[in-house]
């Protein structure tokens, strides 16, 4: 076999896996539940995250898939689901902002069931309940909540 057919032969093989419907990739099923778990202390990561798990979700819409999503807040990622951003070191305003924007977003995309701030990290981080975004529900604790959630079938995600 020549060199340029052997190649493309791979590359013909290498991405046949890749190339399988929604359902396929839900395992025949109509609907996936999914729960990310964010801790991620720099919102450069955050956003880059919250832009893929979007995609994901996208991608889900458009294969025939009822997505079902809920995205957990726990740690540093805390500092992220607030509205006084005062909190937030200055370097870091600009693309907490863009954070921000991101979920104000993603609460509205169909297949996105809620966005949770859990309670526990707050007080060590001098972070006020009373400052939480309005598109997310403060939760008394965040891997309870999650736990619950796998009762229900969501598979736990930690990107």
């Amino acid at each position: 076999m020549k060199p340029r057919t052997l190649a493309a032969t791979l590359a013909a093989l290498t991405l046949a896996g890749c190339a399988t419907t929604g359902t396929e990739m839900a395992g025949g099923s109509k609907e996936m539940k999914l729960a990310f778990d964010f801790t991620d202390g720099n919102p450069v990561v955050l956003l880059n995250k919250l832009n893929n798990v979007d995609v994901t979700r996208k991608q889900l819409i458009e294969s025939g898939v009822t997505p079902k999503i809920v995205m957990t807040f726990r740690g540093n990622a805390s500092f992220f689901t607030q509205s006084n951003l005062a909190v937030v070191k200055e370097a870091e305003r600009a693309d907490a902002l863009k954070v921000a924007a991101k979920l104000r977003e993603m609460k509205k995309a169909p297949g996105v069931q809620g966005l949770e701030q859990c309670n526990l990290p707050l007080a060590d981080r001098k972070l006020k309940p009373a400052d939480l975004m309005q598109e997310v529900k403060l939760v008394p604790n965040g891997w309870i909540a999650l736990g619950a959630y796998q009762q229900q079938g969501y598979a736990y995600i930690a990107p």
